[in-house]
């Protein structure tokens, strides 16, 4: 049976799980009664909830007499480290793209990858059935983004296919019979070439390591792609780091291949195929796993940088261990350290005193996606606000610039690049009409200058707009960038909140909590109207007499308060103030001083 690796790639919510759904259905994975579920390749609850990819997977599929390993990679730049990883185990990619949208940010930043590996790609124009479709135009638009990502003449020369997945039909012309994903199947066996691994079974056993899992049963697993020889179980293999030092010597305990949604156990890895291998208790991400009589390791994909760095602690307000049990520090580094080893685009350090852990990554999604992953696990944490990570290159301080990429309707256009290109130091790149009375702006923005921004945006454009954001390039430092021009209104006692302070209260500024929900000193209720912070009292209740009088039966009649998310929570607080983080709730308070720090404080305000 011949071989064949893809990956698919496309922006958040182009269909790309979706019609991975069809190409397992219509390559005969399951039975005809088999029960199976929409976006099935989205396995995490995160992943199903929020509609996007966030970890690669592989799956695989019987064509005729061919198998062709699928690799889903995911569609936002803050999971790059996925990607460019997972691009090196592929021979072809397929780049899915909405025909009505076009290509878009995160399509650029994995396509950029792709391009720069030397993989000839295939283009399928997605959703061309949608009344919005303008599959001519989205074509040219593909073209245009491959020139200028420097792709070669061979890359330029690209097959294009017309599709509707959650239809499940790709077809060659626009107007073709519309009856399934054949066209596509044959595509990829006739355009990608076979693995060139294939040639090199006879060599000694090599593979690179680009993913690493946990399996309940089988422990430590590493999948990757064998690069030569071939391998059974119960052989005993070694671990090179990328130095070609050896980390460890063991023997493999299970040898498994992707078929279908799952794996299964195979009799041996053979070159050119993409396989998970177990029973290594050292052996990471980017090591080369090969023969004893191996002594070079293979080259790995370097990783892009991080570019924004969060401050994961303790929860230390006065709720403390009321919903979590993973509370104490210890337990926290380890949950953080693991993610590290798993994850290679997340670092983890320890600050002084060790209370505290750093975390730097590629944006606020992916550190969001992490919290709420552990706060679902039972942890309780405090966060602070992400900083944006800056480099020093000849004596020359150089921070992040992104690409935001934003539709919005052309009413709202002149207060969009008035915030972007003003106080954010952002630099408009182009301004184009994008049909329906919207415009398409593209603007290279500082990292900092999107921090918090997005509420804002929604603000701005009436929740109309759609705003895109991709590293672009690192450049001299652009000055200082105002932060969150409002203040916050800060309770003074702790018990709980009771309506009609909360009602008295609506002048200074909208809420962020409910009646009855318990308050501390120093927890953040709601964002005062003016720049300042302000002390309020939220349990004030009625004063009682025996007198009545007339205004004293008034109804309260409260407005209902800013129910933020993690992420929105996260980008709103400023560098004095962290998000509370427990498995039933999100709150935002001031950071506690100790006394030592209260007292410098005040004697350097005195």
């Amino acid at each position: 049976m011949t071989l064949r690796n893809i990956a698919i790639i496309a922006h958040v919510d182009h269909g790309k799980t979706t019609l991975v759904d069809e190409l397992l259905k219509q390559s005969g994975a399951f039975r005809e009664n088999q029960a199976t579920s929409e976006r099935m390749m989205d396995s995490n609850d995160l992943e199903r909830e929020r509609g996007i990819t966030i970890l690669a997977k592989a799956t695989s599929v019987e064509w005729k007499d061919t198998r062709i390993n699928i690799v889903d990679t995911p569609g936002h730049a803050d999971f790059g480290g996925e990607v460019e990883r997972i691009l090196s185990m592929v021979d072809g990619v397929v780049l899915l793209v909405d025909a009505a949208e076009g290509p878009m940010p995160q399509t650029k930043f994995v396509t950029s990858k792709a391009l720069a590996l030397g993989l000839r790609p295939i283009v399928v124009l997605n959703k061309v059935d949608k009344p919005a479709a303008d599959a001519d135009n989205a074509l040219d638009l593909v073209f245009d983004l491959f020139a200028n990502l420097g792709a070669s003449d061979e890359q330029l020369d690209f097959p294009v296919l017309y599709a509707s997945g959650i239809n499940g039909w790709a077809d060659t012309e626009l107007d073709g019979p519309r009856k399934d994903m054949s066209a596509l199947f044959d595509l990829v066996v006739k355009h990608v070439p076979a693995p060139a691994q294939v040639a090199a079974r006879a060599e000694p056993f090599r593979m690179l390591a680009t993913t690493l899992s946990a399996d309940p049963y089988l422990g430590r697993i590493l999948t990757g792609r064998v690069e030569s020889g071939t391998l059974k179980a119960g052989e005993t293999i070694k671990a090179l780091s990328r130095d070609g030092d050896k980390i460890e010597q063991f023997r493999v305990s299970k040898v498994l291949a992707f078929r279908g949604l799952g794996q299964q156990p195979i009799d041996a890895a053979e070159a050119g195929d993409i396989v998970t291998l177990a029973g290594m208790t050292k052996a990471t991400v980017a090591d080369t796993l090969c023969a004893l009589d191996v002594d070079t390791a293979l080259p790995a994909q370097p990783i892009d940088p991080p570019t924004i760095s969060v401050t994961f602690g303790i929860n230390d307000s006065p709720l403390a261990g009321r919903d979590g049990s993973k509370v104490q520090s210890r337990v926290i580094r380890e949950r953080l350290m693991r993610e590290a080893e798993l994850n290679v685009a997340i670092k983890v350090s320890d600050t002084p005193g060790g209370e505290a852990f750093e975390v730097a990554g590629r944006g606020e999604l992916q550190m969001g996606v992490l919290i709420e992953n552990m706060r679902r696990e039972g942890f309780e944490l405090s966060i602070s606000r992400p900083r944006v990570l800056m480099r020093n290159e000849d004596g020359q301080r150089l921070e992040p610039i992104e690409e935001a990429t934003i539709d919005v309707d052309d009413e709202y256009t002149g207060t969009v690049i008035e915030k972007l290109t003003g106080p954010r130091r952002g630099e408009l790149v182009e301004m184009k009409p994008a049909g329906a009375g919207k415009t398409r702006i593209i603007a290279h923005v500082p990292s900092r200058g999107l921090i918090g921004y997005h509420g804002e945006f929604l603000t701005d454009t009436r929740g109309t707009g759609v705003l895109n954001r991709v590293f672009h390039d690192w450049a001299p430092y652009k000055g200082t960038i105002p932060g969150r021009r409002e203040g916050v209104l800060i309770s003074m006692e702790d018990g709980t909140a009771v309506a009609y302070a909360l009602w008295n209260l609506e002048d200074r500024g909208r809420m962020f909590i409910n009646p009855q929900d318990p308050v501390y000193q120093g927890m953040i209720i709601g964002e005062h109207s003016r720049d300042n912070d302000l002390e309020v009292n939220p349990l004030k209740g009625k004063k009682l007499t025996n007198v009545r009088a007339s205004g004293t039966d008034d109804a309260v009649k409260l407005t209902p308060p800013t129910i933020m998310s993690l992420e929105q929570a996260i980008a709103y607080i400023d560098d004095d103030e962290l998000v509370e983080v427990t498995p039933s709730a999100i709150r935002l308070r001031k950071r506690f001083l100790d006394p030592h720090e209260r007292k410098r404080q005040a004697k350097a305000s005195a």
